[in-house]
């Protein structure tokens, strides 16, 4: 495939830094991108994800569906020729963690706080 036909992408990670650029065939789908971006996330930091399936992919306010290409994805309007996309990355764990999660949470915890009236 010619270089030209390529289309340029970073990813922009919670915490401001960014991951790439990356470049991607137009018939790439987005299930790729979220595998390479699990491959290239920084060791260093404290969130990361464990699988594809826990990142969201969010391109001009929407949420990427894993089945789209990147073709597909592009926003036709404010493109520079040869200009970088930005993806913005969200690691959220997938449903069965998030259970298991929550019945650590439940836990009664001892109330802190006190009031005085005077």
């Amino acid at each position: 495939m010619p270089e030209e036909d390529l289309i340029e992408v970073k990813f922009r990670l919670f915490d401001g830094s960014d991951v790439g650029p990356f470049r991607f065939s137009p018939a790439s789908t987005v299930a790729m991108l979220k595998e390479r971006i699990v491959s290239e996330w920084p060791k260093d930091k404290k969130i990361a994800p464990k699988a594809a399936n826990d990142v969201k992919l969010i391109s001009a306010g929407k949420i990427l569906e894993n089945n789209k290409t990147v073709g597909q994805c592009k926003t036709p309007f404010g493109e520079l020729p040869n200009g970088v996309i930005t993806m913005h990355a969200v690691v959220q764990p997938s449903v069965g963690k998030s259970k298991s999660e929550k019945k650590i949470d439940e836990t009664p915890k001892k109330s802190v706080c006190a009031c005085t009236i005077m």
